[in-house]
């Protein structure tokens, strides 16, 4: 069952404005899944990642990215490994318990490295913007897509210059499945 929650690229545009400052492409009004694909094909590869973190919904946004950055970066060591794994664990069970330790994990991590976007993501997929606020402030709707498009990005600066067009194109075509169906 398709996830794809916009009938054009231009809907998804509208819907995200703030996506306007991260492409160097105007929407159209063909398919989400189209649009993406046309990216890809293209080699406008930072402009596909950036629409596939905004047309995926929050936990296939996440999942997407864990994978993008496990694919790119390869093993990651245990010390590395908890901002990784509390992404992961707010897939599997999306409940706010995971999320916040997600959200904790994130908030302490380095911003130069791409596993901590990847538990932001997950931390900013919905509550407050803070584990313990003194008044509460709703998340964002795009501050996942925006930490999963960082993750996915950082991570892929990893890869040789040489295979990273290809390696990119192949993610996004991960995407475009989990857009079409879902987790």
């Amino acid at each position: 069952m398709s996830r794809v929650r916009f009938a054009t690229a231009r809907a998804l545009f509208e819907t995200f404005p703030q996506t306007v400052t991260k492409l160097s492409v105007w929407p159209t009004d063909d398919p989400p899944v189209t649009f993406l694909r046309n990216l890809s094909i293209a080699e406008k590869l930072e402009d596909a990642v950036t629409f596939c973190a905004y047309l995926l919904p929050r936990r296939e946004a996440v999942w997407w990215a864990c994978g993008c950055a496990k694919s790119f970066m390869g093993d990651v060591v245990p010390t590395r490994s908890a901002s990784l794994g509390a992404a992961e664990a707010w897939v599997r069970v999306p409940n706010e318990e995971h999320r916040l330790a997600a959200l904790d994990v994130g908030t302490s991590g380095d911003s130069d490295d791409p596993l901590t976007w990847l538990a932001l993501a997950a931390g900013w997929a919905g509550g407050t913007l803070t584990s313990h606020p003194k008044m509460p402030v709703p998340v964002p709707q795009y501050l996942t897509a925006r930490a999963a498009r960082i993750a996915v990005l950082l991570s892929a600066q990893r890869v040789k210059s040489t295979e990273r067009a290809s390696r990119i194109q192949g993610r996004i075509a991960e995407g475009i499945k989990l857009a079409e169906a879902g987790l």
